[in-house]
């Protein structure tokens, strides 16, 4: 293999990774995961016989999402072990714009999240289809099946996401929402909180068994509100806000100092907020702090 070829396959690599990039992440609901993913599918390449292969982009996506489906079956007994719920690994779409320029969908964490519950293949087929419109003909090569099938496949995963979740309000609601929850949250004002969930608003936080984290959701604006007013007199002495984009929507690392305590943010719908998310596994927000 000459050093032309190389720089060749590298040139064609870095073209898609950032597609490939894409990809992994929203399969797996992990930057660090699917950077290891894309590593893994560059060293393949390198040492692939290239001159069988018509199409690069299409072979690496193809190798890609295999090797997804694959890491999703490891991941979820990797999970079985985890401590308190598991929450996606936040990415922060600003400083890495090319993740939301292709299409933002299938990134914001309560998808993420929904997709979780969906088998490795619907999973992929979803976000094939929906997150970067791939014809079903070639998501049913990708997936060594057939295209009536991979229609099913999206369609069920289309139904679960549709199903489980309510109309999410505009950018602008969100980061409003969000700016409104922190100031109620600071001061441990119960009505001003209660008036902004949802009736079966959820409080969830990841922490994998960190002390003080809580290890199970709070479910319903009544015991939501008190869980959170339980600590404002407390834990947000001396916090600072920065406002960032993960996910292609709003959300607040918390500082305190020289440490990060949490990446926060808020799914919400025309009834409330609906979700409130407390990303605080140190690992997995070093990146967007």
């Amino acid at each position: 293999m000459g050093l032309g070829d190389l720089n060749e396959a590298a040139r064609v690599f870095t073209e898609v990774r950032p597609r490939l990039f894409g990809i992994a992440y929203r399969m797996l609901g992990s930057a660090t995961e699917a950077e290891d993913l894309v590593q893994d599918v560059w060293l393949r390449w390198q040492t692939y016989d290239r001159d069988t292969v018509e199409n690069p982009g299409a072979f690496l996506a193809t190798t890609t999402t295999r090797l997804a489906i694959n890491n999703l079956q490891s991941a979820r007994v990797r999970r079985e072990t985890y401590v308190g719920p598991w929450l996606p690994e936040p990415v922060d779409t600003s400083a890495d714009p090319y993740l939301g320029a292709e299409t933002g969908n299938a990134l914001q964490f309560a998808v993420l999240m929904l997709l979780e519950k969906l088998t490795p293949n619907e999973r992929a087929a979803y976000v094939l289809r929906e997150a970067f419109d791939y014809p079903y003909g070639q998501i049913a090569d990708i997936l060594q099946s057939n295209e009536p099938a991979v229609r099913q496949l999206v369609s069920r995963a289309r139904k679960h996401v549709a199903g489980e979740r309510k109309a999410p309000v505009s950018a602008t609601a969100q980061r409003e929402l969000l700016a409104t929850f922190i100031t109620a949250a600071r001061s441990g004002d119960l009505q001003a909180l209660e008036k902004l969930f949802a009736s079966e608003v959820a409080s969830i936080s990841d922490g994998n068994g960190a002390r003080q984290v809580s290890r199970k959701a709070v479910v319903g604006a009544v015991r939501v509100a008190k869980y959170i007013a339980a600590f404002s007199a407390w834990w947000w002495d001396g916090v600072e806000v920065r406002f960032i984009t993960a996910n292609g929507q709003t959300s607040a690392v918390l500082h305190r100092g020289d440490e990060t305590l949490a990446v926060l943010t808020i799914d919400a719908s025309a009834d409330g907020i609906e979700q409130v998310l407390w990303m605080m596994n140190q690992e997995k927000i070093a990146a967007v702090s």
